[in-house]
């Protein structure tokens, strides 16, 4: 049942003045649920239950976060098709996304459970002592990853499951030893608050302190900054667009104590296609990348936005066939009316940069809130002079790019800002040519792809979704997978201390089997 209330630890409140609603874009009309945004004593509230709490969970054993963890999951499941109506009902998306995402979310949850569980992610790295060496004695050192305090999580508005309230950053907070309080999209705050139930009923069955989790409501920007700023929140993930990643990022700066936020905000995702691609395959990769633009209406942060080709009949040829290729895929329903004006304003500015030209703008009838799909393109001299034409369109728009030569393509990519993904389409060992322009994609992205399309994030340890500002406002950390949990956490080093006081995994007698790096090899071994 959806109450419109805050979650402050295991207690329901409503002590706001500020109610708002969510809205189905599908049908164009308010839902109905009532929500109220969080107040100030109810901010606070939260943030103390959360340090009080943060005390005793820091120092459970993975064994107990990892009950937790799989518990939140179970109880995800539990909620059934209600949680997938509401979820579709919020955000225009189908069942068949609500359940892909849905498994996602409780796979994520399972995946931090296993990895705690089992432990060695702490980095447990020990330095015995040397009394006797010479000039000076060595000191007996231990160091693992603790982690920071309370995290602050943003939910994001293109994925109510996955990076919402029991997304990939809760998750990877709760698996690092981190209270969580989210504060909750206000385009889909009845997933929201479901979502929170199944985290509040697994806190509850697993004994894990009450204020490990709060959920608050806001409809509007003071709640998220009331919380940046306070003084005992030691973190904050954020996914979402690049003026709120960046106003959270220096607010945060700005604290007595500064700290971390871990923001994603988005890419254009460049693809390069490489000429004898372009030449003997370019109606496979047109159709692919029509699929690839469309995909969700272009909702993805990994939407390929931009596409660089050498300049000649054969990249025309690969514009004409994606033109034609992306026509024919119907339109579908975007997340919110604001999401869909901003599109159709951000297209509109696009499409009056000076030297652009518009290749096909799909002007069918639509539902209303339905994203219509454009293709555009521009030659590379242009887009290097003009900064606007490198900026994100969120929604069904991709741009290719027509280079005169390698040389301009290089320099094109080398002044791209930092991007999550950067594609390199090839035709055999064409890419062997090409080894200065694979250099300046790799100095640009998170995650190289050959031969493929970025839309799609597998969520494995291997995994890298950020990359360089503004990307993300830190490149050396991925917000999927289980080594986004580093995000969370911070090394600290144990200098002869009691062995009968040092956490469980740098005892001598390694308790809990963890592999660790013993003057430097890794073993299980006891001391």
């Amino acid at each position: 049942m959806i109450t419109g209330k805050n979650y402050i630890g295991n207690l329901l409140s409503s002590l706001g003045k500020v109610t708002f609603k969510t809205f189905n874009p599908e049908t164009n009309t308010e839902n109905e649920y009532i929500f109220t945004e969080a107040s100030e004593i109810e901010i606070n509230k939260a943030v103390e239950l959360a340090t009080e709490a943060f005390k005793e969970y820091s120092k459970i054993s993975g064994l107990k976060k990892s009950e937790f963890l799989n518990q939140i999951a179970t109880e995800i499941e539990v909620l059934g098709d209600e949680l997938l109506k509401v979820y579709c009902e919020e955000s225009g998306l189908t069942k068949q996304r609500a359940e892909s995402e849905r498994g996602r979310t409780v796979f994520q949850l399972r995946s931090f459970a296993q990895l705690v569980k089992e432990g060695s992610w702490v980095e447990a790295t020990i330095e015995t002592a040397i009394p006797n060496r010479k000039p000076t004695p060595k000191p007996d050192l231990r160091k693992m990853l603790i982690p920071l305090g309370p995290v602050v999580v943003f939910g994001a508005s293109n994925f109510p499951f996955a990076y919402s309230t029991a997304g990939g950053d809760t998750a990877s907070a709760l698996a690092a030893g981190c209270p969580v309080i989210v504060k909750s999209h206000p385009m889909h705050a009845g997933t929201g608050e479901m979502v929170a139930s199944a985290i509040i009923k697994a806190a509850e069955k697993t004994a894990v302190p009450n204020g490990v989790f709060s959920n608050l409501n806001s409809s509007g920007i003071d709640v998220g900054v009331n919380l940046v700023k306070h003084p005992q929140v030691k973190a904050v993930g954020f996914t979402g667009s690049m003026q709120g990643g960046r106003a959270l990022f220096d607010l945060a700066a700005k604290r007595k104590e500064p700290i971390p936020v871990f923001a994603e905000m988005g890419s254009v995702n460049p693809v390069v296609l490489l000429p004898n691609a372009v030449k003997n395959n370019f109606k496979k990769w047109a159709k692919a990348y029509a699929k690839s633009i469309t995909l969700g209406s272009g909702q993805f942060c990994t939407n390929p936005g931009l596409l660089f080709g050498i300049k000649g009949v054969d990249l025309t040829n690969f514009i004409q066939k994606l033109a034609s290729e992306i026509v024919k895929i119907q339109p579908t329903c975007m997340l919110h009316p604001t999401i869909i004006g901003a599109y159709e304003k951000n297209k509109s500015t696009m499409q009056n940069q000076q030297g652009l030209q518009t290749v096909v703008d799909l002007k069918n009838e639509t539902p209303t809130n339905y994203g219509r799909q454009i293709i555009t393109t521009v030659e590379g001299e242009t887009f290097l002079k003009n900064s606007t034409l490198h900026q994100e369109v969120f929604g069904p728009f991709s741009m290719v790019v027509q280079c005169e030569d390698k040389e301009q393509l290089e320099q094109i990519i080398t002044n791209l800002e930092g991007q999550l993904t950067g594609t390199l389409i090839s035709d055999g060992d064409e890419i062997k040519a090409y080894e200065t322009i694979v250099n300046a994609l790799q100095n640009r992205v998170g995650r190289l792809i050959f031969n493929g399309v970025s839309t799609g994030v597998e969520v494995c340890g291997a995994m890298v979704h950020g990359g360089p500002y503004p990307a993300s406002t830190d490149s050396r950390f991925t917000a999927v997978g289980v080594h986004s949990i580093k995000r969370w956490v911070r090394p600290i080093s144990f200098q002869n201390w009691p062995d009968n006081q040092l956490p469980d995994e740098l005892k001598n007698e390694n308790p809990l089997k963890i592999n660790r790096n013993i003057n430097g090899e890794q073993t299980i071994k006891p001391i």
